[in-house]
């Protein structure tokens, strides 16, 4: 059985991911995405993201067989998704299953950590970067954490729902929720994950992370910050206002 779903796919949130993941649940998943001419003459401004921008988040997602490119509009053929569906978190067991996907497991374990409170395709090409690395897990930070590291308006996200969008991404081997504090609040996780190489991006290079590697034996790689060639570069504070 093959589900289509058609739109914009302007601005990818929870509640999208969780309507276009129940749609895949019976049958492959083919999205059909607006061009930037249909996206304009459907809704009278140009969209925030970019055609081949929104296309490259919708193919990093794991449950979506095919991306389309429309000029006209078409009906969708889904089954019925009620707004409940859209607002469930998944069991404990979906995120704590390391075996849920069916990824090759590698001898070598890569790991990051970050917020990611307004996810975009420069996450999605990080995680992509550092999953040629090995089996790549990443550790979320808590709602704790991250107020304690941003501020009292951060996250702009609950922990959970972008533990969920994380573990969205087809080069994600699992997403866990950090449950220590400061810099290196993923402590615990490491414990539990053992892994080979802690990847960070120039912005989270931090002393403390490079010294926990070098204690522990851990590869301290850091990656630079670049999008996808193609694509415009993001950031979250400019997407999210603050």
């Amino acid at each position: 059985m093959t589900n289509i779903v058609t739109g914009a796919f302007d601005n990818l949130l929870f509640a999208d991911l969780r309507r276009l993941h129940e749609a895949s649940r019976d049958g492959a998943l083919h999205v059909q995405l607006w061009s930037d001419e249909l996206v304009q003459r459907q809704t009278g401004k140009p969209p925030r993201f970019p055609q081949e921008e929104r296309d490259y988040f919708l193919q990093a997602l794991r449950f979506v067989r095919h991306v389309q490119i429309l000029n006209q509009p078409l009906p969708e053929q889904i089954p019925p998704i009620t707004a409940a569906q859209l607002l469930e978190y998944p069991t404990d067991d979906f995120f704590k299953s390391s075996t849920m996907w069916e990824l090759p497991t590698n001898r070598t374990k890569a790991v990051v950590t970050g917020c990611y409170d307004y996810f975009h395709s420069g996450h999605v090409r990080f995680f992509e970067e550092a999953s040629e690395l090995g089996d790549l897990y990443v550790i979320v930070g808590s709602n704790a954490n991250i107020r304690l590291l941003k501020g009292d308006h951060h996250p702009l996200f609950p922990a959970l729902q972008r533990q969920y969008i994380v573990s969205m991404v087809r080069h994600v081997r699992q997403a866990l929720i950090s449950t220590g504090s400061g810099w290196m609040d993923a402590e615990p996780e490491f414990d539990r994950i053992n892994p080979d190489i802690y990847v960070v991006n120039e912005d989270g290079d931090k002393q403390e992370k490079k010294d926990w590697c070098a204690k522990h034996g851990v590869e301290y790689r850091v990656l630079t910050r670049l999008p996808r060639p193609g694509l415009p570069r993001r950031q979250s504070t400019f997407l999210r206002g603050f």
